[in-house]
């Protein structure tokens, strides 16, 4: 008999073509269905709450699956954290209702983007921020920020390419501070994202933070209704899944 199991996952998506399975490519759900095919001897495919892009990164992707295996999800666990490479790990697997799917399932979703305006690049950071070398004023983008919070029609923040039924979403939390590190965060909590919705965002932000946009921008770009409107799409590199929220 079929169950239904709920996987959690981090990785660096520095080396990746992104989440899904492309000819050709080493992508991140390519790396776990060849792990759960050594493991259990199934072809399983597995589905994620968001598709991510090259370079972007997860500290919780979320992921369905069905599976005859028997195996209890702490052994699940162990096998799988042993097959993945040093680069993906899988956080916790857990039984789920029969049907969970990751993404119609999911009722919010926490985006986290991060940008280092230091005058001199951290060479360290460079697969896990945007190098900005423009010291960017971050109360004026967390003020320019507030525009968007609420249900609005994003598809002035929506890249062509995956075209959906509706490009209205509601953000619940977007905020913008500077850490104990000195790079700028970004966080973006909503009930779905349109195509490179985030990015965009934060490309408009910095508009205002290197002082070539007023507070009002952001809200401008969202009536303008169109992506030429907007600043452009920050690099993929400064952007990780933080978390899926499915209400339990």
């Amino acid at each position: 008999m079929k169950r239904s199991l709920k996987l959690t996952l981090a990785y660096d998506g520095t080396a990746y073509a992104g989440w899904q399975v492309q000819p050709d490519h080493v992508t991140i759900q390519g790396v776990l269905e060849t792990a759960l095919q050594k493991i259990t001897g199934e072809t399983i495919r597995v589905t994620a709450s968001g598709r991510t892009d090259a370079g972007v990164h997860a500290l919780g992707q979320v992921a369905s699956l069905s599976t005859d295996s028997t195996l209890a999800p702490a052994v699940l666990l162990k096998a799988l954290n042993a097959e993945l490479p040093r680069d993906v790990a899988v956080r916790d697997v857990c039984e789920a209702p029969d049907g969970f799917h990751a993404i119609r399932d999911a009722r919010r979703k926490c985006y986290r983007y991060v940008i280092s305006d230091a005058p001199i690049r951290d060479v360290f950071a460079r697969g896990y921020s945007w190098q900005y070398t423009q010291r960017l004023d971050e109360v004026a983008m967390q003020r320019a920020a507030q525009g968007l919070v609420g249900t609005h029609d994003f598809c002035s923040f929506e890249s062509s390419g995956a075209p959906r039924q509706t490009t209205v979403r509601t953000v619940y939390r977007l905020s913008v501070c500077r850490r104990d590190d000195g790079k700028l965060q970004i966080e973006v909590e909503a009930d779905g994202f349109l195509y490179n919705m985030v990015r965009a965002i934060v490309g408009t932000l910095v508009e205002v933070g290197r002082g070539a946009e007023v507070d009002t921008y952001p809200v401008q770009v969202l009536e303008a209704k169109d992506r030429s409107a907007g600043g452009p799409t920050a690099p993929a590199e400064g952007l990780f899944l933080v978390k899926v929220d499915y209400g339990d």
